[in-house]
This record gives C-alpha cells, sequence and structure tokens, in this order.
C-alpha cells in the first residue's frame, strides 16, 4: 500500500522521459530536413553561379571577338580613307597641270553661275534649293581644284540644258509646298515654267502664284469648280494625258517681271 506512490512517480517519470525522447527525435527530423533543404539551395546557387561563370565567360568572348572585328573594320576604312585623300591629292595635281585655261575661263564661269542662279531664283518656285545646290556643287569644285575649268563648263551647258527643258517639261513631281507657315511634301502639276499647281496628302489644292510684291506665295483654292479644275488636271496627268484642253484657275507666273 505505502509502494503505490511511488510506482505512480516512476511510472510519470518515464512518461516524461518517453515524450521528451519523442520531442527531441521529432526535433533532430526537422533540423536534419532543414539542413539537407539548406545544403540542396547552396548546390543549387552553386550551379547556378557556374552557369553565370561560363555564360559570363561566353559573353566576354563574344564581345572581344566583335571589338577584334570592329577594329579591323575600322582600320580598313582609316586605310581607305588615306588612300582616297592620297588618290585625291594626286588628281588635284593633275588637274592643275593639265588645266591651262582655268584663269580665263573662271570669271566667264562664275559670271554664268550668277546668271543661273538668278534665273531658278526668280523664276518659277520649282525645285529651287536642288537645282542651286547642284550650281554651288560645281562652284565649290571648281574653287577646291576637284574640276577643270572645261568640266564645270560642260556641267553648266547641261544646267542650262536642263533649264531649257523645264519650259517645255509638264508632269507630275513631289516637292515640299509651304501653307500655314508648314512645309508640306505634296504632289505638283508643273505646266512649263509657266503655271505650278498642287496636290496636298489631306487632298487640298491651289497653285503658286504672285502677290502685289511679286513674291511667290501658295493659294489654297475654295471655289468648287476651281477644285475640281484642279483635280481634273491631276487625274488626266496621272493617267499621262499631256495634251489637252483643260480649263484651270489663272496661276500664270510670267518670269522676268520681278
Amino acid at each position: 500500500m505505502f509502494n503505490t506512490p511511488k510506482i505512480s512517480l516512476i511510472a510519470l517519470a518515464l512518461c516524461t522521459t518517453l515524450i521528451s525522447t519523442n520531442l527531441l527525435a521529432s526535433n533532430d527530423e526537422d533540423m536534419v530536413k532543414a539542413i539537407m533543404k539548406l545544403r540542396a539551395d547552396v548546390e543549387s546557387l552553386y550551379t547556378q553561379i557556374d552557369q553565370n561563370k561560363d555564360a559570363y565567360k561566353a559573353s566576354m568572348k563574344s564581345l572581344a571577338l566583335q571589338s577584334a572585328d570592329s577594329d579591323a573594320q575600322i582600320n580598313r576604312k582609316i586605310t581607305s580613307i588615306k588612300l582616297l585623300e592620297l588618290d585625291l591629292e594626286k588628281l588635284k595635281v593633275q588637274i592643275a597641270n593639265t588645266s591651262t585655261s582655268n584663269i580665263v575661263l573662271k570669271p566667264l564661269l562664275e559670271e554664268l553661275i550668277t546668271a543661273l542662279e538668278t534665273s531658278i531664283i526668280e523664276g518659277i518656285p520649282f525645285k529651287v534649293q536642288e537645282r542651286l545646290s547642284a550650281l554651288r556643287k560645281i562652284q565649290d569644285d571648281l574653287d577646291e581644284g576637284l574640276i577643270t575649268s572645261e568640266r564645270a563648263l560642260a556641267l553648266l551647258w547641261s544646267a542650262y540644258d536642263d533649264n531649257i527643258r523645264l519650259t517645255k517639261e509638264i508632269g507630275l513631281f513631289k516637292q515640299n509646298i509651304e501653307i500655314d507657315s508648314k512645309n508640306i511634301l505634296a504632289d505638283v502639276a508643273k505646266i512649263g515654267t509657266v503655271m505650278l499647281y498642287f496636290k496636298t496628302p489631306d487632298n487640298r489644292v491651289g497653285y503658286i502664284t504672285e502677290d502685289e510684291s511679286d513674291n511667290f506665295v501658295t493659294k489654297v483654292a475654295k471655289q468648287e469648280d476651281d477644285i475640281k479644275e484642279i483635280l481634273s488636271l491631276f487625274d488626266a496627268l496621272n493617267k499621262q494625258i499631256r495634251t489637252g484642253f483643260f480649263t484651270l484657275p489663272n496661276a500664270l507666273v510670267l518670269q522676268g517681271d520681278k
């Protein structure tokens, strides 16, 4: 009868020991799992690092090859430019040696260039900047000794011939037209060098005329009859019809009245 409490205490102690052991075992198992997961994560990170290293090395190798190729191309270009510069100097010397009439012809050429420039500026405003740029190119090449006076004369002859051809030419072209202080690339119908009509991408039509101060101005057609007449002209020119009777708004430009 007196031994019962002791047995109960021993049983309680054994239960406590078993529970503690189970808890320790459970904690150890969780810790092992956590350690294994961490180890797997570390190995994964090492694998990613190795892959990144390989990718970086491959990228650096590719960039090095590209850099070497670019350097080679630059060197080839530099060599090509130097060779061209040498050829240019040789050509200048050859021109200077073979052209004996530069001094005699140059004043005449400059006079011809100025006269044609004036004609272009005062004439119908058709591709003015392009035509003036071509003349300035001749003048610059002549001044720099890149062409002989004879060659400049031949180029000027061609420019004068083109200017004469424009007086007879009827056709459709494209050029910038200033409307409301804005440059718009428009279709233009050129009737020789006396009339110039236009049609914009937003279907506005009109013509170039002169104001009271003899300055060229852009006039957008407002009257329904004028619009129909201009559209009829564009339709005919699109169909390659360049002869016939057309009624058009008065857009006559008389060169030389300025």
